[in-house]
């Protein structure tokens, strides 16, 4: 057991990743994110990085020098230079503005045509005016590397207060450049204007990230869901980042490599995010929404009615042997891609909240309280079909890495199998059968049972028997080794119909075998 300050958050790649007390901390040395906002957090990875949750943030575990926030902006108070460039920021000379065409022009010249607002450059070969298509202006300023270190080329941004209207609203910075000698400079797409110096100019340049409920990666994509109000208007959209960049979610340049986003029509809050066989699945309590990944950025939303997330049970999603696991509002649901199936009936009626899980191997551990506030640790043996109540652990998030499941409860952080921290001590453990009919055709009934064990030193074990749903267990036998071995305990029945088998006791044991004897009446 390791103890923390305050967790908010886990994740495990080539190594444990924990947000602790404000702070990141990766293999359990602290990163320079030192400063994030309380709350729980979301840790999604992407290649070498660990993207953060609502904080925007971003690490490189590669690099330990890349780091910082997804967002940026740009706010300049100064002299601001507008000049026509192409899209590389190459300038161009200084074109004619008139709206009838100039006279005798030379190959090259540029001419602003005034009635329709288009830019044109004269071939001499052609012997005609050739319209230039996009138009881009380069912004210059007087700093000195501040907008380089912020922006990058083909950032989707929003720009206000520029001198020249077109050049405001969303834009795509297509150039960029300058350093601590050289002026910096930024090209975007306007309408043509004469070349002017703005002395007071003023401008504010974001590039931002959608507030989103729930995050996921998928094919080299982070993808998020949003349902409220963004303090502008109400919405219930699907977004996903630019391919191979999580910082921009706002670049359309109408190219399969995009960002994307779409306005989903079902109601109610999103409950849970996934990346399952290729497909980002984003769900409601009573819905499934997965989305079809296209390679020319035609991505399509699918929509299934069905058991979805149970609210607050976000946490329970995880992928085991090709099949995904997640807490419903009736049970626990194993989903393979068509509609989910309810696998939780062995733990009653009972109904559980606040789910909390995580896969190991063929293991399935989900932490889960009920309704009374009881929490409960259970284990799903996805190969076998059982369930097993482990104790009353209350998980907060946990990990899976190195052939360890790591949990953090409170303030501490277990090794769930014992790899690390101090080894539990021998623990209580009791299981029960279901009911073993003991009244076959033919007159034959089981007189005898046979159990054989494998036990520690030190460990014992209590055997009941319930006859006919009596609802009284019976002691019918015990075994306690001075040593570990093996053990064979015979049980001798009475004439019933059928029987319940409850073994307890405490310290290692494995149940070998179980073998009957049959009688003819």
């Amino acid at each position: 057991m390791e103890k923390l300050e305050a967790p908010a958050g886990l994740i495990a790649r080539d190594a444990l990743a924990v947000v602790d007390g404000g702070c990141l901390y990766y293999n359990g040395y602290p990163t320079p994110l030192m400063d994030l906002r309380e709350g729980e957090k979301q840790l999604v990875s992407m290649g070498a990085y660990i993207c953060i949750f609502p904080d925007k943030l971003y690490y490189n575990t590669q690099d330990l020098g890349d780091f910082g926030s997804m967002e940026a902006s740009f706010h300049y108070e100064g002299q601001i230079e507008y000049i026509m460039c192409d899209s590389e920021g190459t300038e161009y000379p200084t074109p004619v503005f008139s709206a009838i065409e100039p006279a005798e022009p030379a190959n090259g010249d540029l001419w602003v045509d005034t009635k329709n607002g288009v830019l044109c450059s004269y071939s001499q070969e052609s012997a005609m005016w050739v319209s230039i298509d996009s138009v881009y202006t380069k912004l210059r300023f007087t700093t000195l590397g501040q907008l380089p270190a912020a922006f990058s080329k083909f950032d989707g941004v929003e720009i206000e207060g520029t001198a020249i209207p077109s050049l405001n609203g969303s834009k795509i910075i297509y150039a960029i450049g300058g350093g601590e000698e050289e002026q910096d400079f930024i090209v975007l797409v306007g309408e043509p204007a004469e070349n002017r110096v703005d002395q007071a100019g003023t401008i504010n340049i974001k590039r931002t990230v959608p507030d989103m409920d729930y995050v996921c990666q998928c094919h080299n994509r982070l993808w998020g869901c949003f349902y409220g109000n963004n303090g502008e208007e109400n919405l219930n959209e699907l977004y996903a980042c630019t391919l191979g960049d999580f910082k921009n979610w706002n670049q359309f340049m109408g190219l399969s490599t995009d960002s994307w986003r779409a306005s989903v029509g079902s109601d109610g809050v999103w409950t849970g995010a996934a990346s399952y066989l290729g497909s980002p699945i984003f769900f409601k309590e009573d819905r499934i929404h997965s989305i079809g990944v296209s390679s020319v950025g035609a991505h399509q939303v699918g929509e299934r009615v069905c058991s979805g997330v149970q609210k607050g049970s976000h946490k329970s999603l995880a992928v085991i042997n090709e099949t995904l696991f997640y807490k419903s509002g009736t049970g626990v649901c194993a989903y393979q891609g068509g509609f989910p199936q309810n696998i939780s009936g062995a733990l009653g009626d009972i109904r559980y909240f606040d789910a909390v899980a995580c896969g190991l191997g063929s293991r399935y551990y989900i932490s889960m309280r009920t309704a009374d506030g009881e929490w409960n640790l259970f284990v799903y043996d996805c190969e076998k079909g059982i369930w097993m109540r482990e104790d009353g652990l209350k998980a907060d998030c946990f990990a899976a890495a190195d052939d360890e499941l790591y949990c953090i409860s409170g303030q501490n952080m277990y090794a769930m199998l014992g790899s690390r921290g101090e080894l539990e001590k021998k623990v209580d453990w009791l299981c029960e059968s279901g009911l073993l009919a003991c009244s076959e055709p033919d007159k034959k009934y089981i007189n005898r049972l046979s159990l054989r064990v494998a036990m520690d030193e030190g460990s014992e074990m209590d055997v009941f028997i319930e006859y006919d749903s009596s609802g009284v267990w019976e002691r019918a036998g015990r075994v306690h080794l001075v040593k570990t071995g093996t053990a064979r305990l015979p049980l001798r029945l009475r004439r019933c119909d059928h029987i319940r088998l409850k073994l307890s006791g405490r310290g290692n044991m494995k149940l070998l075998s179980l073998t009957r004897e049959e009688c003819r009446g």
